[in-house]
């Protein structure tokens, strides 16, 4: 394996002598400043690429007495390159870092980079940090030359040494942050994808970290796509945290999971698909939150004439219908009830009476849900040619969040279900953001 030494050309050429002798590299590519625009002075350049004694030996020296820094670290002249960058310009100077490196990543195969970041203006060496950090792919090591300080000017000559900085956690850090942001949106799914794609070397802790989150990421995923079951079993691993985290979420995705009969389960469920729905259109989706609305307000009234009328709505009794229904028997002679019929069932019939008929209970009631119901009928996910717009689901929310969820919520308290589900989380728990410390 090639070694490349990446080092910022400052001031100073004993640090950059020592960082040389260190890494003994293959090929050394010096970023250095050129000649000052305004004052006409000679750059750091110099040290690389001037003749003769370019070098002074010491601050307090009159004239240099020292040849270039590759003529005393005893480089051939093919082994190494001097890059100018501006000595004042974060965004100019690591742009040009970074193509340097994937210059020389092309040029060199099988090679392994070492920055070090001691010399030069503090612009140039946050800029090889940022390169550095930003070319994970390329395992940019970054060391610093130091040693005593017997002032705030300089490390004392003589007592300079390389350590390597430790960076793994930032590296880590920087590569997980887009797709933990995806979180604000509750595109998990995209999450998960993009947390499988990191690939970085980093300590127990910090990858147990990025373990944490990918499996809270295809969790949430999972619970996004109605899989309550496989959301609860990789939740569980980690119960602990998931307590702290967000008290009730394992509580309700236990609740959405049961096939016991719990009575509480569906009033559950059809909140959760209330949820969903708002998901779908915080992302903009407003097809997609329509859809589910629809389904939310059909699912309500099968709901209901299941566990009071003791009927379904797939072969429905045709004695049980109300006059005029909008139901024929199928071909195999079974009455299957649609959204409209079901609620007009809600409404005709005395045992359904309470807040689901409530509802419709009015003509202008049915007036305002058929206009709305039209919307999804209209749209490009039904019958229609058109998506449905921001303003119209905005329409639809304030009649679910003023009508239809307050009816939700007095039918759930029939079934003893005290907390409805809550939003899926939109940020990972502090121990994520902030470092494991245990289940």
């Amino acid at each position: 394996m090639k070694t490349v030494l990446l080092c910022t050309v400052g001031g100073s050429h004993q640090p950059i002598l020592k960082a040389i002798k260190s890494v003994s590299p293959d090929y050394v590519c010096f970023f250095c400043t050129g000649r000052d625009p305004v004052s006409g002075k000679p750059g750091s350049v110099v040290q690389i690429e001037g003749e003769g004694n370019v070098i002074k030996l010491s601050g307090k020296d009159k004239k240099p007495t020292l040849p270039n820094i590759p003529i005393q670290a005893k480089l051939n002249e093919d082994c190494f390159e001097a890059k100018e960058v501006p000595a004042d310009d974060l965004d100019g100077a690591c742009l040009e870092m970074r193509q340097t490196i994937a210059d020389l990543f092309r040029r060199f195969e099988n090679i392994r980079f070492v920055a070090d970041y001691t010399g030069g203006t503090k612009t140039m060496t946050a800029a090889l940090v940022c390169a550095a950090l930003e070319e994970t792919d390329k395992g940019v090591e970054l060391q610093l030359t130091s040693g005593a300080r017997s002032d705030l000017v300089a490390v004392q000559d003589g007592t300079e040494g390389t350590m390597v900085a430790s960076v793994t956690r930032l590296r880590l850090d920087r590569a997980m942050a887009p797709y933990l942001g995806a979180w604000r949106w509750f595109a998990y799914r995209e999450a998960a994808e993009g947390l499988d794609s990191i690939r970085i070397t980093a300590a127990s802790s910090n990858m147990k970290r990025l373990q944490l989150a990918r499996t809270l990421s295809r969790a949430l995923a999972r619970w996004d796509d109605f899989d309550h079951a496989g959301a609860l079993k990789l939740l569980d691993t980690y119960g602990g945290i998931a307590a702290r985290w967000c008290p009730n979420i394992l509580p309700t995705l236990r609740l959405l999971a049961k096939d016991d009969g719990d009575s509480r389960r569906e009033p559950a469920c059809l909140f959760d698909l209330w949820r969903n729905a708002e998901r779908r259109a915080i992302q903009g989706r407003f097809d997609d939150a329509v859809a589910r609305t629809y389904r939310l307000i059909e699912w309500t009234a099968q709901w209901q004439i299941r566990v009071k009328l003791g009927a379904d709505t797939s072969n429905f009794p045709s004695n049980l219908l109300p006059e005029n229904a909008e139901a024929q028997p199928d071909k195999d002679g079974k009455i299957k009830v649609g959204l409209w019929t079901a609620w007009q069932i809600v409404k005709a019939q005395e045992r359904l009476k309470g807040p689901a008929r409530d509802l419709i209970a009015k003509s202008s009631d049915e007036s305002e849900l058929r206009n709305l119901l039209s919307m999804r009928n209209d749209s490009i996910l039904a019958h229609g040619f058109r998506p449905v717009q921001a303003f119209e689901w905005e329409r639809m929310r304030r009649w679910a969040e003023d009508r239809l969820l307050p009816v939700l919520r007095k039918l759930a308290d029939e079934t003893g279900l005290k907390k409805p589900p809550e939003q899926l989380p939109t940020e990972l728990p502090e121990c994520v953001r902030k470092g494991y410390h245990g289940t």
